[in-house]
């Protein structure tokens, strides 16, 4: 059976009409995934302004939304993959730096310590001394006192550079609950993120 001219024009210009679609189809595809919109057959059939049916009818049509969101949910895969890395190497970091104020902060307990004994040492030379000055006269007692005086002022330095250590270790405290609590935050953030 041979089609007449007008059968063959209407064949024709709905073939034009097919692939004008698909090309509108090809360019809302490329516009979504510029502008990082949702890959969706609604979102591309009212981007190309063409009816979700034609999309699910015509095999080209199907073939090119399929390819395009399989892969719009592989990049996304891969991104969320990538932000799940990102966070994860984040949250080690703070885990390694809490470790770290940590460790400073069992060290200055060390030196506070340490600290702690030598003016207890201090407190029982003065006692000594004291007990000397009652026995040793004259030129002797002056240099005794001297020599106070000078244990004396050395005494309120360590007590100053105690208190400096002592409000440092609740710095250090302090940054050490601040972290933990992030890293908390973080670790539930993260968790929600996979849930969803």
């Amino acid at each position: 059976m041979t089609s007449t001219p007008a059968t063959a024009a209407a064949i024709a210009a709905r073939r034009r009409q097919t692939q004008d679609k698909l090309t509108r189809v090809e360019k809302a595809i490329r516009q979504l995934r510029r502008e990082r919109g949702r890959l969706t057959v609604r979102a591309v059939a009212e981007k190309a302004k063409v009816s979700a049916m034609f999309l699910y009818e015509n095999t080209d049509a199907r073939s090119l939304v399929q390819h395009a969101v399989a892969d719009h949910c592989n990049r996304h895969d891969h991104e969320a993959q990538q932000e799940h890395e990102r966070i994860e190497a984040s949250w080690r970091e703070r885990t390694l730096n809490a470790e770290e104020e940590l460790t400073r902060a069992q060290k200055e307990i060390f030196t506070q310590r340490q600290r702690q004994r030598q003016r207890q040492r201090i407190g029982e030379l003065m006692g000594q001394v004291r007990d000397v000055e009652q026995m040793v006269p004259g030129e002797s007692v002056q240099q005794l006192v001297t020599e106070t005086t000078s244990l004396k002022h050395r005494v309120q330095q360590l007590a100053q550079e105690h208190r400096t250590l002592q409000e440092r270790l609740e710095g250090a405290r302090s940054n050490l609950r601040f972290a933990d609590k992030r890293i908390a935050d973080l670790e539930a953030q993260l968790l929600e993120r996979d849930h969803s």
